[in-house]
Protein backbone atom coordinates (compact mmCIF):
# COMPACT_ATOMS: atom_id res chain seq x y z
CA UNK A 1 0.00 0.00 0.00
CA UNK A 2 2.70 2.31 -0.10
CA UNK A 3 2.02 3.97 -3.30
CA UNK A 4 -1.08 5.04 -1.32
CA UNK A 5 0.52 6.82 1.74
CA UNK A 6 -0.95 9.73 1.31
CA UNK A 7 -4.16 8.78 2.20
CA UNK A 8 -3.48 7.67 5.63
CA UNK A 9 -3.84 11.14 7.04
CA UNK A 10 -6.98 11.35 9.75
CA UNK A 11 -10.01 13.51 8.22
CA UNK A 12 -8.96 17.26 8.69
CA UNK A 13 -11.90 18.94 6.24
CA UNK A 14 -14.82 20.97 7.85
CA UNK A 15 -17.27 22.84 7.57
CA UNK A 16 -20.25 25.07 9.24
CA UNK A 17 -22.55 22.67 11.22
CA UNK A 18 -26.29 22.26 9.74
CA UNK A 19 -29.44 23.68 11.39
CA UNK A 20 -32.46 23.77 10.65
CA UNK A 21 -35.90 22.29 11.00
CA UNK A 22 -35.60 20.82 7.19
CA UNK A 23 -32.02 19.73 7.54
CA UNK A 24 -33.85 17.48 10.92
CA UNK A 25 -36.85 16.36 8.74
CA UNK A 26 -34.23 14.81 6.07
CA UNK A 27 -33.22 12.33 8.67
CA UNK A 28 -35.78 11.81 10.81
CA UNK A 29 -37.26 8.70 8.76
CA UNK A 30 -34.12 6.84 9.12
CA UNK A 31 -34.07 7.22 13.17
CA UNK A 32 -37.77 6.74 13.23
CA UNK A 33 -38.07 3.51 11.94
CA UNK A 34 -34.66 1.99 12.86
CA UNK A 35 -34.70 -0.58 15.04
CA UNK A 36 -30.83 -1.10 15.89
CA UNK A 37 -29.61 1.57 18.36
CA UNK A 38 -25.70 1.27 18.14
CA UNK A 39 -23.58 3.79 18.06
CA UNK A 40 -21.93 3.97 13.95
CA UNK A 41 -18.73 5.40 14.15
CA UNK A 42 -17.54 8.03 11.44
CA UNK A 43 -15.53 6.80 8.49
CA UNK A 44 -13.36 9.66 8.61
CA UNK A 45 -12.63 11.06 12.59
CA UNK A 46 -13.82 8.91 15.70
CA UNK A 47 -17.01 10.50 16.15
CA UNK A 48 -19.59 7.86 16.93
CA UNK A 49 -23.36 9.13 15.92
CA UNK A 50 -26.70 7.13 16.69
CA UNK A 51 -27.60 6.35 13.40
CA UNK A 52 -26.17 5.43 9.97
CA UNK A 53 -28.27 8.27 8.62
CA UNK A 54 -26.67 10.73 11.25
CA UNK A 55 -23.28 9.12 10.26
CA UNK A 56 -24.11 9.60 6.50
CA UNK A 57 -25.09 13.43 7.13
CA UNK A 58 -21.82 13.80 9.55
CA UNK A 59 -19.84 12.78 6.51
CA UNK A 60 -21.28 15.25 4.07
CA UNK A 61 -21.26 17.90 6.71
CA UNK A 62 -18.08 17.85 8.17
CA UNK A 63 -15.87 16.00 5.99
CA UNK A 64 -17.84 16.91 2.49
CA UNK A 65 -17.63 13.41 1.40
CA UNK A 66 -21.22 12.02 0.21
CA UNK A 67 -21.14 8.13 -0.11
CA UNK A 68 -24.00 7.66 -3.09
CA UNK A 69 -21.70 10.03 -5.05
CA UNK A 70 -18.54 7.73 -4.27
CA UNK A 71 -20.13 4.75 -4.99
CA UNK A 72 -21.65 6.27 -8.33
CA UNK A 73 -18.33 7.57 -9.35
CA UNK A 74 -16.52 4.49 -8.91
CA UNK A 75 -19.43 2.24 -9.94
CA UNK A 76 -19.25 0.16 -7.01
CA UNK A 77 -21.08 -3.22 -6.48
CA UNK A 78 -21.58 -4.49 -3.36
CA UNK A 79 -18.57 -6.24 -2.79
CA UNK A 80 -16.66 -3.12 -4.07
CA UNK A 81 -18.95 -1.18 -1.64
CA UNK A 82 -17.63 -3.11 1.43
CA UNK A 83 -14.24 -3.13 0.42
CA UNK A 84 -14.27 0.47 0.16
CA UNK A 85 -15.57 0.80 3.70
CA UNK A 86 -13.20 -1.42 4.82
CA UNK A 87 -10.25 0.30 2.74
CA UNK A 88 -11.22 3.78 4.94
CA UNK A 89 -11.47 2.55 8.36
CA UNK A 90 -8.20 0.37 7.65
CA UNK A 91 -6.29 3.76 6.45
CA UNK A 92 -7.88 5.95 8.10
CA UNK A 93 -8.52 7.33 4.59
CA UNK A 94 -8.98 11.71 4.62
CA UNK A 95 -12.22 12.59 2.90
CA UNK A 96 -10.58 14.88 0.88
CA UNK A 97 -7.88 11.80 -0.30
CA UNK A 98 -10.98 9.73 -0.85
CA UNK A 99 -12.20 12.64 -2.85
CA UNK A 100 -9.13 12.64 -5.12
CA UNK A 101 -9.38 8.94 -6.42
CA UNK A 102 -9.79 8.72 -9.98
CA UNK A 103 -12.11 6.35 -11.89
CA UNK A 104 -10.31 2.83 -12.38
CA UNK A 105 -7.42 3.63 -10.44
CA UNK A 106 -8.99 2.74 -6.50
CA UNK A 107 -6.77 1.50 -4.03
CA UNK A 108 -9.12 -1.17 -2.76
CA UNK A 109 -9.34 -3.93 -5.00
CA UNK A 110 -7.56 -6.11 -2.81
CA UNK A 111 -9.57 -9.04 -1.59
CA UNK A 112 -7.82 -7.79 2.01
CA UNK A 113 -9.96 -5.22 2.27
CA UNK A 114 -13.44 -7.77 1.91
CA UNK A 115 -11.84 -8.56 5.71
CA UNK A 116 -14.47 -6.24 8.23
CA UNK A 117 -12.26 -3.90 9.96
CA UNK A 118 -14.74 -2.66 12.24
CA UNK A 119 -17.20 -5.93 13.79
CA UNK A 120 -20.84 -5.21 13.32
CA UNK A 121 -20.42 -2.02 10.72
CA UNK A 122 -23.98 -1.09 10.44
CA UNK A 123 -22.29 0.73 7.32
CA UNK A 124 -22.03 -2.61 5.66
CA UNK A 125 -25.83 -2.87 5.83
CA UNK A 126 -26.74 -0.48 3.30
CA UNK A 127 -28.75 -1.68 0.34
CA UNK A 128 -27.05 0.15 -2.48
CA UNK A 129 -29.26 -1.24 -5.32
CA UNK A 130 -31.97 0.80 -4.02
CA UNK A 131 -29.68 3.41 -2.50
CA UNK A 132 -28.38 4.48 -5.87
CA UNK A 133 -30.81 2.77 -7.97
CA UNK A 134 -34.42 4.24 -6.93
CA UNK A 135 -32.44 7.41 -4.59
CA UNK A 136 -29.97 8.60 -6.30
CA UNK A 137 -30.74 9.58 -9.87
CA UNK A 138 -33.33 11.86 -7.94
CA UNK A 139 -30.19 13.76 -7.10
CA UNK A 140 -28.32 16.90 -9.04
CA UNK A 141 -24.39 17.68 -8.86
CA UNK A 142 -22.79 17.78 -5.73
CA UNK A 143 -22.19 21.42 -5.23
CA UNK A 144 -18.72 22.26 -3.63
CA UNK A 145 -17.69 24.07 -0.11
CA UNK A 146 -17.83 27.56 -1.88
CA UNK A 147 -21.89 27.45 -2.27
CA UNK A 148 -22.36 27.97 1.26
CA UNK A 149 -25.72 26.94 2.77
CA UNK A 150 -27.22 26.13 -0.52
CA UNK A 151 -24.29 24.05 -1.09
CA UNK A 152 -25.13 21.85 2.05
CA UNK A 153 -28.48 21.35 1.86
CA UNK A 154 -28.01 20.62 -1.70
CA UNK A 155 -25.31 17.51 0.05
CA UNK A 156 -27.79 16.71 2.42
CA UNK A 157 -30.41 15.48 -0.51
CA UNK A 158 -27.49 13.79 -2.12
CA UNK A 159 -27.30 11.93 0.89
CA UNK A 160 -31.06 10.31 1.57
CA UNK A 161 -31.44 10.61 -2.69
CA UNK A 162 -33.94 13.33 -2.47
CA UNK A 163 -33.80 15.92 -4.74
CA UNK A 164 -36.69 18.58 -3.75
CA UNK A 165 -35.33 21.49 -1.54
CA UNK A 166 -37.47 23.38 0.72
CA UNK A 167 -39.14 25.19 -1.84
CA UNK A 168 -41.02 22.21 -2.91
CA UNK A 169 -43.35 22.43 -0.27
CA UNK A 170 -45.20 19.35 2.00
CA UNK A 171 -45.94 17.07 -1.03
CA UNK A 172 -42.08 17.03 -1.89
CA UNK A 173 -41.45 16.29 1.69
CA UNK A 174 -44.20 13.43 1.90
CA UNK A 175 -42.48 12.12 -1.55
CA UNK A 176 -38.97 11.91 0.05
CA UNK A 177 -40.29 10.51 3.21
CA UNK A 178 -42.23 7.33 1.10
CA UNK A 179 -39.22 6.93 -0.77
CA UNK A 180 -37.28 6.48 2.16
CA UNK A 181 -39.45 4.04 4.12
CA UNK A 182 -39.40 2.34 1.14
CA UNK A 183 -36.12 2.01 0.87
CA UNK A 184 -35.26 1.38 4.64
CA UNK A 185 -37.83 -1.87 4.51
CA UNK A 186 -35.68 -3.15 1.60
CA UNK A 187 -32.84 -2.69 3.41
CA UNK A 188 -34.11 -4.31 6.46
CA UNK A 189 -35.25 -7.39 4.25
CA UNK A 190 -31.51 -7.29 2.83
CA UNK A 191 -30.16 -7.34 6.24
CA UNK A 192 -30.10 -11.29 6.21
CA UNK A 193 -28.25 -11.33 2.99
CA UNK A 194 -25.73 -8.86 3.83
CA UNK A 195 -24.48 -11.11 7.11
CA UNK A 196 -24.26 -14.25 5.47
CA UNK A 197 -22.35 -12.11 2.98
CA UNK A 198 -19.91 -10.74 6.38
CA UNK A 199 -19.62 -15.02 6.68
CA UNK A 200 -17.57 -14.89 3.86
CA UNK A 201 -15.40 -11.69 4.63
CA UNK A 202 -14.24 -13.43 7.99
CA UNK A 203 -13.44 -16.50 6.82
CA UNK A 204 -9.54 -15.77 6.34
CA UNK A 205 -9.51 -14.68 9.90
CA UNK A 206 -8.46 -17.97 11.27
CA UNK A 207 -4.85 -17.34 9.48
CA UNK A 208 -4.57 -14.31 11.82
CA UNK A 209 -5.31 -16.42 15.06
CA UNK A 210 -8.35 -13.67 16.14
CA UNK A 211 -11.10 -16.21 17.99
CA UNK A 212 -12.94 -13.26 18.17
CA UNK A 213 -13.60 -12.81 14.55
CA UNK A 214 -14.43 -16.34 14.27
CA UNK A 215 -16.70 -16.51 17.21
CA UNK A 216 -18.61 -13.69 15.31
CA UNK A 217 -19.34 -15.97 12.50
CA UNK A 218 -21.94 -18.00 14.63
CA UNK A 219 -23.81 -15.40 15.42
CA UNK A 220 -24.94 -14.53 11.50
CA UNK A 221 -27.22 -17.06 11.08
CA UNK A 222 -30.62 -16.09 11.44
CA UNK A 223 -33.51 -18.59 13.01
CA UNK A 224 -35.61 -19.07 9.41
CA UNK A 225 -32.58 -21.59 8.78
CA UNK A 226 -34.67 -23.69 11.36
CA UNK A 227 -37.00 -24.71 8.41
CA UNK A 228 -34.69 -25.63 6.16
CA UNK A 229 -32.29 -27.86 8.14
CA UNK A 230 -35.91 -28.97 9.56
CA UNK A 231 -36.62 -30.42 6.00
CA UNK A 232 -33.27 -32.39 5.99
CA UNK A 233 -35.06 -34.35 9.33
CA UNK A 234 -37.44 -36.06 6.91
CA UNK A 235 -36.42 -39.81 6.46
CA UNK A 236 -37.97 -39.37 2.82
CA UNK A 237 -35.80 -36.79 1.65
CA UNK A 238 -32.63 -38.99 2.16
CA UNK A 239 -34.24 -41.89 0.73
CA UNK A 240 -34.42 -40.29 -1.77
CA UNK A 241 -31.03 -39.04 -1.99
CA UNK A 242 -29.56 -42.46 -1.37
CA UNK A 243 -31.53 -44.42 -4.00
CA UNK A 244 -30.42 -41.90 -6.74
CA UNK A 245 -27.43 -44.06 -7.73
CA UNK A 246 -25.87 -41.79 -10.06
CA UNK A 247 -25.48 -39.13 -7.14
CA UNK A 248 -24.45 -41.78 -4.77
CA UNK A 249 -22.56 -44.18 -6.98
CA UNK A 250 -20.64 -40.99 -7.77
CA UNK A 251 -19.26 -40.52 -4.56
CA UNK A 252 -18.27 -44.04 -3.16
CA UNK A 253 -16.28 -44.28 -6.75
CA UNK A 254 -14.49 -41.61 -6.36
CA UNK A 255 -13.85 -42.52 -2.45
CA UNK A 256 -13.13 -46.16 -3.14
CA UNK A 257 -11.51 -45.87 -5.66
CA UNK A 258 -8.92 -43.61 -4.91
CA UNK A 259 -8.25 -44.86 -1.92
CA UNK A 260 -4.69 -43.29 -1.98
CA UNK A 261 -6.36 -40.03 -1.56
CA UNK A 262 -8.04 -40.65 1.38
CA UNK A 263 -5.65 -43.40 3.37
CA UNK A 264 -4.32 -41.62 6.79
CA UNK A 265 -6.11 -38.48 6.16
CA UNK A 266 -8.70 -36.40 8.44
CA UNK A 267 -12.00 -35.83 6.54
CA UNK A 268 -14.50 -33.69 7.11
CA UNK A 269 -18.07 -34.78 5.37
CA UNK A 270 -20.04 -31.42 5.24
CA UNK A 271 -23.85 -32.12 5.64
CA UNK A 272 -23.43 -35.73 6.30
CA UNK A 273 -27.62 -36.77 6.67
CA UNK A 274 -27.33 -40.21 7.28
CA UNK A 275 -23.49 -40.32 7.28
CA UNK A 276 -23.34 -42.76 4.19
CA UNK A 277 -20.24 -40.45 3.08
CA UNK A 278 -18.71 -40.57 6.22
CA UNK A 279 -18.72 -44.57 5.81
CA UNK A 280 -17.39 -44.19 2.64
CA UNK A 281 -14.43 -42.16 3.61
CA UNK A 282 -14.01 -44.61 5.95
CA UNK A 283 -14.15 -47.19 4.08
CA UNK A 284 -11.65 -45.90 1.93
CA UNK A 285 -8.86 -45.55 4.38
CA UNK A 286 -9.66 -42.43 6.62
CA UNK A 287 -7.87 -42.35 9.85
CA UNK A 288 -10.43 -39.86 11.24
CA UNK A 289 -13.86 -38.61 9.87
CA UNK A 290 -15.99 -35.71 11.33
CA UNK A 291 -19.62 -35.40 9.72
CA UNK A 292 -21.33 -32.34 11.06
CA UNK A 293 -25.17 -31.58 9.96
CA UNK A 294 -27.70 -29.47 11.92
CA UNK A 295 -30.66 -31.63 11.18
CA UNK A 296 -32.14 -33.85 13.36
CA UNK A 297 -31.27 -37.00 11.20
CA UNK A 298 -27.55 -37.18 12.90
CA UNK A 299 -29.26 -39.05 15.62
CA UNK A 300 -30.37 -41.94 13.48
CA UNK A 301 -26.92 -41.44 11.50
CA UNK A 302 -24.97 -42.04 15.05
CA UNK A 303 -27.09 -45.56 15.46
CA UNK A 304 -25.90 -46.07 11.99
CA UNK A 305 -22.17 -45.62 12.43
CA UNK A 306 -22.41 -47.54 15.64
CA UNK A 307 -24.43 -50.34 13.84
CA UNK A 308 -21.56 -50.80 11.43
CA UNK A 309 -18.75 -50.27 14.25
CA UNK A 310 -17.19 -47.20 12.69
CA UNK A 311 -17.59 -45.52 16.00
CA UNK A 312 -13.77 -45.35 16.33
CA UNK A 313 -13.46 -43.46 13.42
CA UNK A 314 -16.21 -41.74 12.41
CA UNK A 315 -17.14 -38.61 14.81
CA UNK A 316 -20.40 -36.96 14.36
CA UNK A 317 -21.34 -33.49 15.39
CA UNK A 318 -24.64 -31.69 15.34
CA UNK A 319 -24.93 -28.34 14.32
CA UNK A 320 -23.57 -25.42 12.11
CA UNK A 321 -20.41 -25.59 10.81
CA UNK A 322 -19.99 -22.07 11.50
CA UNK A 323 -21.22 -22.21 14.75
CA UNK A 324 -19.74 -25.88 16.29
CA UNK A 325 -16.06 -26.60 17.50
CA UNK A 326 -14.47 -29.56 15.53
CA UNK A 327 -12.48 -31.94 18.14
CA UNK A 328 -9.79 -31.32 15.56
CA UNK A 329 -7.68 -28.20 14.26
CA UNK A 330 -7.53 -28.81 10.80
CA UNK A 331 -8.75 -31.50 8.05
CA UNK A 332 -6.76 -33.37 4.91
CA UNK A 333 -10.22 -33.25 3.05
CA UNK A 334 -13.61 -31.68 2.92
CA UNK A 335 -16.27 -33.38 1.00
CA UNK A 336 -19.82 -32.49 0.44
CA UNK A 337 -22.98 -33.07 -1.24
CA UNK A 338 -24.62 -29.66 -1.23
CA UNK A 339 -25.18 -29.30 -4.37
CA UNK A 340 -29.10 -27.86 -4.78
CA UNK A 341 -30.99 -27.69 -8.36
CA UNK A 342 -29.54 -25.02 -10.59
CA UNK A 343 -26.29 -25.95 -8.50
CA UNK A 344 -26.25 -23.20 -6.27
CA UNK A 345 -29.50 -23.38 -4.61
CA UNK A 346 -29.88 -24.01 -0.92
CA UNK A 347 -27.20 -22.12 -0.67
CA UNK A 348 -25.10 -24.62 0.75
CA UNK A 349 -21.73 -24.06 -0.81
CA UNK A 350 -21.52 -21.09 1.00
CA UNK A 351 -21.35 -23.21 4.41
CA UNK A 352 -18.57 -25.43 2.35
CA UNK A 353 -16.18 -22.45 1.74
CA UNK A 354 -16.21 -21.26 5.43
CA UNK A 355 -15.17 -24.39 6.37
CA UNK A 356 -12.80 -24.72 3.85
CA UNK A 357 -11.14 -21.01 5.00
CA UNK A 358 -11.56 -21.96 8.35
CA UNK A 359 -10.23 -25.83 8.92
CA UNK A 360 -8.61 -26.95 5.75
CA UNK A 361 -4.92 -27.72 5.91
CA UNK A 362 -2.72 -26.14 3.42
CA UNK A 363 -2.34 -28.67 0.62
CA UNK A 364 -5.92 -29.93 1.43
CA UNK A 365 -8.68 -30.47 -1.12
CA UNK A 366 -12.25 -29.95 -1.01
CA UNK A 367 -14.26 -32.67 -3.11
CA UNK A 368 -16.18 -32.69 -5.66
CA UNK A 369 -13.44 -30.40 -7.10
CA UNK A 370 -15.07 -28.87 -9.97
CA UNK A 371 -18.61 -28.11 -11.19
CA UNK A 372 -20.04 -26.35 -14.11
CA UNK A 373 -23.67 -24.96 -14.73
CA UNK A 374 -24.87 -25.37 -18.57
CA UNK A 375 -27.72 -23.83 -20.70
CA UNK A 376 -29.80 -26.13 -23.16
CA UNK A 377 -32.16 -24.40 -25.45
CA UNK A 378 -35.86 -26.56 -25.59
CA UNK A 379 -38.59 -26.20 -27.83
CA UNK A 380 -41.76 -27.96 -26.31
CA UNK A 381 -44.74 -26.00 -27.86
CA UNK A 382 -47.19 -28.43 -25.80
CA UNK A 383 -45.85 -27.99 -22.45
CA UNK A 384 -45.52 -23.83 -23.20
CA UNK A 385 -49.32 -24.13 -24.06
CA UNK A 386 -50.02 -26.64 -21.08
CA UNK A 387 -48.65 -23.93 -18.41
CA UNK A 388 -49.15 -20.68 -20.43
CA UNK A 389 -51.64 -20.61 -22.86
CA UNK A 390 -53.99 -23.03 -20.48
CA UNK A 391 -54.28 -19.45 -18.43
CA UNK A 392 -56.62 -18.16 -21.00
CA UNK A 393 -59.58 -20.38 -20.72
CA UNK A 394 -59.98 -22.37 -17.33
CA UNK A 395 -63.17 -24.05 -17.12
CA UNK A 396 -64.57 -21.07 -19.27
CA UNK A 397 -63.03 -18.11 -17.29
CA UNK A 398 -60.06 -16.43 -18.40
CA UNK A 399 -57.69 -16.41 -15.76
CA UNK A 400 -54.60 -14.90 -18.46
CA UNK A 401 -53.79 -12.70 -15.15
CA UNK A 402 -51.51 -16.05 -13.56
CA UNK A 403 -49.38 -16.20 -16.95
CA UNK A 404 -46.81 -13.55 -14.87
CA UNK A 405 -46.67 -15.37 -11.55
CA UNK A 406 -46.34 -19.07 -13.71
CA UNK A 407 -44.05 -17.28 -16.22
CA UNK A 408 -41.39 -16.09 -12.68
CA UNK A 409 -41.52 -19.62 -11.09
CA UNK A 410 -38.75 -21.81 -12.48
CA UNK A 411 -39.44 -25.14 -12.63
CA UNK A 412 -37.69 -28.49 -11.61
CA UNK A 413 -38.77 -31.54 -14.00
CA UNK A 414 -37.23 -34.06 -15.91
CA UNK A 415 -36.97 -32.53 -19.92
CA UNK A 416 -37.91 -34.90 -22.54
CA UNK A 417 -34.38 -35.06 -24.65
CA UNK A 418 -36.16 -35.05 -27.92
CA UNK A 419 -37.26 -31.73 -26.95
CA UNK A 420 -33.85 -30.08 -26.79
CA UNK A 421 -32.92 -28.22 -29.49
CA UNK A 422 -29.68 -26.64 -29.09
CA UNK A 423 -26.39 -27.74 -27.94
CA UNK A 424 -25.62 -27.56 -23.75
CA UNK A 425 -23.58 -24.42 -23.34
CA UNK A 426 -21.23 -23.84 -20.00
CA UNK A 427 -22.18 -20.49 -18.33
CA UNK A 428 -20.76 -21.00 -15.44
CA UNK A 429 -17.53 -22.92 -13.64
CA UNK A 430 -17.56 -23.46 -9.98
CA UNK A 431 -13.55 -24.20 -8.74
CA UNK A 432 -14.22 -25.65 -5.19
CA UNK A 433 -10.91 -24.66 -4.16
CA UNK A 434 -10.74 -21.10 -4.96
CA UNK A 435 -13.52 -19.87 -5.72
CA UNK A 436 -14.72 -16.78 -3.12
CA UNK A 437 -18.21 -16.57 -1.74
CA UNK A 438 -18.85 -13.30 -4.10
CA UNK A 439 -18.00 -15.28 -7.47
CA UNK A 440 -21.43 -17.69 -5.96
CA UNK A 441 -23.58 -14.66 -7.74
CA UNK A 442 -22.30 -13.32 -11.37
CA UNK A 443 -23.46 -12.73 -15.14
CA UNK A 444 -22.38 -14.42 -18.02
CA UNK A 445 -23.34 -14.44 -21.25
CA UNK A 446 -24.18 -17.57 -23.32
CA UNK A 447 -24.71 -18.50 -26.84
CA UNK A 448 -26.93 -21.31 -27.90
CA UNK A 449 -25.96 -23.11 -31.19
CA UNK A 450 -29.36 -24.05 -32.64
CA UNK A 451 -29.35 -27.48 -34.30
CA UNK A 452 -33.17 -27.82 -34.79
CA UNK A 453 -35.71 -24.86 -36.51
CA UNK A 454 -38.56 -24.73 -34.10
CA UNK A 455 -40.11 -22.39 -31.68
CA UNK A 456 -37.95 -22.21 -28.41
CA UNK A 457 -40.07 -22.22 -26.04
CA UNK A 458 -38.09 -22.24 -22.93
CA UNK A 459 -34.03 -22.29 -21.41
CA UNK A 460 -33.51 -25.06 -19.30
CA UNK A 461 -30.40 -25.16 -17.02
CA UNK A 462 -28.29 -28.48 -15.41
CA UNK A 463 -25.15 -29.09 -13.61
CA UNK A 464 -21.51 -31.22 -13.58
CA UNK A 465 -20.05 -32.41 -11.10
CA UNK A 466 -16.47 -33.86 -11.02
CA UNK A 467 -14.22 -35.58 -9.05
CA UNK A 468 -10.60 -34.92 -10.48
CA UNK A 469 -8.18 -33.27 -8.47
CA UNK A 470 -5.01 -35.54 -7.55
CA UNK A 471 -7.04 -38.37 -8.26
CA UNK A 472 -5.97 -41.47 -10.34
CA UNK A 473 -9.09 -42.31 -11.02
CA UNK A 474 -11.18 -39.29 -12.06
CA UNK A 475 -15.01 -39.64 -11.40
CA UNK A 476 -18.11 -36.96 -13.10
CA UNK A 477 -21.47 -37.24 -13.75
CA UNK A 478 -24.29 -34.79 -15.37
CA UNK A 479 -27.56 -33.81 -14.00
CA UNK A 480 -28.14 -33.04 -18.13
CA UNK A 481 -31.71 -34.26 -19.91
CA UNK A 482 -29.41 -36.46 -21.40
CA UNK A 483 -27.74 -38.32 -19.19
CA UNK A 484 -29.36 -40.78 -16.54
CA UNK A 485 -31.98 -39.08 -14.68
CA UNK A 486 -31.11 -37.68 -10.91
CA UNK A 487 -33.15 -36.36 -8.23
CA UNK A 488 -31.76 -32.84 -9.63
CA UNK A 489 -33.66 -33.07 -12.76
CA UNK A 490 -33.43 -30.03 -14.85
CA UNK A 491 -34.55 -26.58 -14.19
CA UNK A 492 -36.63 -25.11 -16.73
CA UNK A 493 -36.90 -21.19 -17.21
CA UNK A 494 -40.28 -20.90 -19.54
CA UNK A 495 -40.00 -18.19 -22.58
CA UNK A 496 -43.35 -15.59 -22.06
CA UNK A 497 -43.51 -16.21 -26.21
CA UNK A 498 -41.72 -19.00 -27.95
CA UNK A 499 -38.99 -17.50 -30.10
CA UNK A 500 -38.44 -18.97 -33.49
CA UNK A 501 -35.39 -20.28 -34.19
CA UNK A 502 -33.66 -21.94 -37.34
CA UNK A 503 -30.90 -24.92 -37.51
CA UNK A 504 -27.09 -23.42 -37.64
CA UNK A 505 -28.15 -20.18 -35.98
CA UNK A 506 -26.26 -18.94 -32.73
CA UNK A 507 -28.97 -17.91 -30.01
CA UNK A 508 -26.92 -15.28 -28.16
CA UNK A 509 -28.08 -13.87 -24.41
CA UNK A 510 -27.00 -12.95 -20.81
CA UNK A 511 -28.41 -15.05 -17.44
CA UNK A 512 -27.38 -13.24 -13.80
CA UNK A 513 -27.52 -15.42 -10.94
CA UNK A 514 -28.16 -13.94 -7.72
CA UNK A 515 -29.29 -14.58 -3.99
CA UNK A 516 -33.43 -13.88 -3.22
CA UNK A 517 -32.92 -10.87 -0.71
CA UNK A 518 -35.41 -11.97 1.51
CA UNK A 519 -34.53 -15.68 1.15
CA UNK A 520 -30.88 -16.32 0.75
CA UNK A 521 -30.91 -20.33 0.12
CA UNK A 522 -33.10 -19.33 -3.06
CA UNK A 523 -31.90 -18.07 -5.88
CA UNK A 524 -33.16 -15.09 -8.67
CA UNK A 525 -32.74 -16.18 -12.61
CA UNK A 526 -32.38 -13.07 -15.02
CA UNK A 527 -32.06 -13.92 -18.59
CA UNK A 528 -31.61 -11.22 -21.19
CA UNK A 529 -32.82 -12.99 -25.05
CA UNK A 530 -32.63 -10.52 -27.46
CA UNK A 531 -34.96 -8.17 -26.72
CA UNK A 532 -36.51 -9.55 -23.99
CA UNK A 533 -35.87 -10.12 -20.19
CA UNK A 534 -37.15 -12.24 -17.38
CA UNK A 535 -36.42 -13.09 -13.87
CA UNK A 536 -37.20 -16.35 -12.45
CA UNK A 537 -37.26 -17.61 -8.83
CA UNK A 538 -36.51 -21.02 -7.50
CA UNK A 539 -37.34 -21.41 -4.07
Amino acid sequence: MAEYSDLTGAGDDSTPELSGSEDDEQWQWMEDNSENSQQVTCLFCDRSLSSVADTLQHCVAEHQVDIVDVVKTHSLDDYGYIKMINFIRTTRCAGKSLREIQPGAVPWESEHFLRPALEDDLLLQIDLEEVCGRLAPRVGAQAGPSSGGQATEERLQLAVGAQAGPSSGGQATEERLQLAEEALARAMEDLHRVKLLAQGLVMNVASSGSPGALGTVAELREDEDEAYFSSYGHYSIHEEMLKDKVRTESYRDFMLLNPDVFRDKVVLDLGCGTGILSMFAARAGAKKVIGVDQSEIIYQAMDIVRSNQLEDRVTLVKGRVEDVSLPVEKVDIIISEWMGYFLLFESMLDSVLYARDRYLAEGGSVYPDRCSISLVAVGDTQKHLDRIAFWEDVYGFNMACMKKGVLQEAAVELVNPHTLISDPAVVQVIECNSVCLSELEFTSDFCLKITASKDCTAIAGHFDVFFDRACSNKVMFSTGAQATKTHWKQTVFLLEEPLPVTAGEELRGKVTVRKNRKDPRSLLVTFELQDRKQTYSLQ
